[in-house]
């Protein structure tokens, strides 16, 4: 494959899943996203299976599920119904249905308990484990839209995502990014979705007007309130950090999260330490109940 076409076909791909988890509450349409690529609906298709792996409406799906999925233990203000049409659900039934499917439990089963045992099975963590989390520092803050270069990354192997890092970095210097402040968007729960199939992207501030080149997409962090709980930890406990935001701090918090990705901004950052340890801010994006 021709270098130009292996950076549009990635183009494609980014600006595409950006349009879906940006758009998720609404009814994703083959022709909206082939106007927004400016191409055929079955070149598109196409192209997006052969990229991501699987078909456009499997990958959609998958993703209404995961943010409904957290949206059920975050926002126990919010009746089942709203949260599957926040997440582009128009029938009731089919929600119930889908869901059920993909983790085993209804969403009433899921809310009143048995997210615990799906997602001990996924993390091996104990009854206690949140007592470590009882000092933690968090504030509410209001945080401005950030416009990034980034690399998208699917699973949460250290091996893959340091790799990406460092080319991003390497991509920075080539391009006299001089801010380097490293961010990190996690649009997947890995307390719901198997730590192979999340959907982590490396991204790096840059100024508004700033060009990418290459294989190297640029997009915005969306301005929202947000709960920012100050960490520090090793490779893995960042799982642990969104099991006790999601499962223990938000539903007694007096706030309800949004569809927008959580996101680390690392102040050490490690996937790139030798010793594997971080320091961060994790963004929440919530809303007043």
């Amino acid at each position: 494959m021709k270098k130009d076409t292996k950076h549009i076909r990635a183009d494609i791909v980014n600006k595409s899943l950006n349009y879906i988890y940006k758009y998720i509450d609404t009814n994703i349409t083959l022709d909206e996203l082939a106007k927004l690529n400016s191409i055929s609906k079955y070149h598109f298709l196409r192209i997006f299976k052969e990229e991501v792996g699987e078909n456009l409406f499997e990958r959609i799906t998958a993703i209404r599920l995961q943010k409904a999925a957290s949206l059920l233990l975050t926002n126990t203000y919010s009746t089942i119904s709203e949260i599957s049409q926040l997440c582009g659900y128009s029938s009731h039934t089919s929600f119930i249905k889908a869901f059920k499917k993909r983790f085993i439990y209804t969403p009433s089963q899921w809310r009143k308990g048995s997210y615990k045992n799906f997602s001990k099975e996924s993390l091996n963590l104990k009854d206690d484990f949140y007592k470590e989390f009882e000092n933690i520092k968090v504030s509410i803050k209001v945080v401005p839209k950030k416009t990034c270069v980034y690399i998208r990354q699917k699973g949460y192997g250290k091996a893959q995502l340091s790799q990406i890092w460092e080319r991003l970095l390497g991509f920075a210097y080539e391009n006299n990014i001089l801010k380097n402040i490293q961010i990190g968007i996690y649009h997947d729960n890995p307390i719901i979705t198997d730590k192979k199939e999340c959907n982590y992207i490396a991204a790096i501030e840059v100024e508004k007007d700033f060009i990418p080149t290459n294989s190297i997409s640029k997009f915005e962090v969306l301005e929202s309130l947000c709960a920012v709980f100050e960490y520090k930890g090793v490779y893995g406990d960042i799982a642990k950090l969104m099991t006790y935001i999601y499962h223990y701090w938000m539903p007694k918090s007096g706030y309800e999260a949004k569809t927008l990705p959580a996101f680390a901004i690392y102040h050490k950052n490690h996937y790139l330490e030798e010793n594997d340890t971080f320091k961060l801010e994790f963004y929440v994006p919530i809303r007043v109940v």
